[in-house]
């Protein structure tokens, strides 16, 4: 079963994937975050304990204090998450979003709401 972190400062967001995840009985681990330092400490949590990180980090592109494209800047520039899939997730269809996203090292962008079949399709 595939392991998901979601960072996302809108507690609606976190709510409905999770929501969807259990209506549609998809079977992935996930766990939301609230910002992306909650996400980050609990990947270091994870790595000291010599737990497994999970599959795929999604992070939203505008958060208050620390854009998704920070988050996954900072864990592309650490050898320890490069088995990582990074994504990161926008209301926004902004070609200039979808750019900014895939520059700062991620590998794939969703437009919200997210959809598992997307997610998924990019493990």
């Amino acid at each position: 079963m595939p392991t998901l972190f979601y960072v996302d400062d809108s507690r609606d967001d976190l709510f409905y994937l999770d929501y969807i995840r259990k209506k549609q009985q998809i079977e992935v681990e996930l766990f939301c975050f609230p910002t992306a330092d909650a996400a980050f400490e609990a990947l270091e949590k994870r790595l000291e304990g010599a737990g497994t990180l999970p599959d795929i980090l999604i992070a939203d592109l505008y958060m208050p204090l620390d854009s998704g494209s920070e988050l996954v800047h900072r864990l592309r520039q650490d050898a320890r998450y490069i088995a990582m899939r990074l994504g990161i997730c926008s209301g926004s269809d902004a070609m200039e979003d979808r750019q900014r996203a895939l520059a700062s090292g991620a590998d794939f962008y969703l437009e919200k709401p997210l959809d598992f079949a997307a997610i998924l399709g990019n493990h």
